[in-house]
């Protein structure tokens, strides 16, 4: 069946839009987190995946790194083992660290990997300890961030912190036309495994390979204003004051200076974006508008 001339037409518009982005970001590289609503509903899942191979397809260089918080408490309550959190982070012993390579560096990361190859990419799949890619350090946290009297150290267990990231197997990857799917998992200078929080993780890779764009995908519109308007094209500088005030504040803060640390890293701008929005991604790179909160 063919197109009415007004779907001809504005199908016409969203192409010649999107030429000038499709120019202007070929061959840069483009870091997405990928997280939240986008990860477990069907449809999102599918668009996603179906965005990072438009994205390949059209020059530009993705590289994917994931979360999967929900993916990794869902296992531990079938293994009926409790899950506890301090300040928003996961107690990880031991065992539930083997739970979280399991479902990170295994269950997640393949599934990403199998989509993006089913809608015509090609993907791979790795943790931070493969080639060496994500040094970590224990993450040392304090008592004082749960407004005990006295401050003192928790020991978390394996949850770390980027200590350095080496980019020479992405490289290889994106030089080789993959598509890097990262799990955000370190090895430490002993050995040992630690979970790291998959946005700081790709911050700090978008920053050494030095991204044009960091995409940070929510499950809330962006960045709002006291006033519940959606906040764009801010400058850090802005995005300080708005820290200051108190605009910024709950769980959007650890978001928000991850995509400001990065652009003072270097990244050109940090994008926090509606993951519950179907093409999310296409939206926010081809379009005019975009569909989230730019940092820049």
């Amino acid at each position: 069946m063919s197109l009415t001339a007004e779907a001809a037409t504005n199908v016409a518009r969203v192409l010649a839009e999107a030429l000038p982005y499709i120019r202007r970001f070929r061959g840069k590289t483009i870091v997405i987190k990928y997280g939240g609503n986008a990860m477990v509903d069907e449809e999102l899942k599918n668009s996603f995946a179906r965005d990072v191979v438009l994205m390949k397809t059209v020059g530009f260089n993705p590289v994917v790194v994931h979360g999967g918080g929900p993916q990794i408490g869902s296992l531990l309550e079938r293994l009926g083992k409790e899950s506890r959190f301090v300040s928003g982070m996961r107690v990880t012993d031991s065992e539930t660290m083997d739970v979280v390579e399991m479902v990170l560096g295994g269950l997640v990361n393949k599934e990403i990997v199998t989509l993006i190859n089913r809608h015509g990419g090609s993907a791979v799949g790795l943790t931070g300890k493969d080639g060496d890619l994500i040094r970590a350090r224990k993450l040392q946290m304090s008592s004082a961030a749960t407004d005990d009297a006295v401050p003192k150290n928790i020991d978390i267990g394996h949850v770390g912190e980027v200590k350095s990231i080496d980019a020479s197997v992405v490289d290889l990857l994106v030089q080789g036309d993959f598509i890097p799917v990262i799990a955000p998992i370190g090895v430490g200078e002993d050995g040992h495994s630690y979970n790291i929080n998959a946005d700081l993780v790709a911050g700090k890779v978008a920053e050494v390979l030095h991204a044009e764009k960091l995409l940070l995908l929510t499950n809330t519109r962006g960045l709002l204003s006291k006033e519940g308007e959606l906040l764009t094209g801010l400058s850090p500088t802005r995005v300080d004051e708005l820290i200051a005030d108190g605009t910024i504040h709950g769980g959007m803060l650890p978001k928000i200076r991850c995509a400001l640390e990065a652009v003072r890293g270097g990244v050109t701008t940090s994008h926090i974006i509606d993951g519950r929005v179907k093409h999310a991604v296409m939206v926010e790179l081809f379009t005019d508008e975009g569909i989230g909160t730019l940092i820049g």
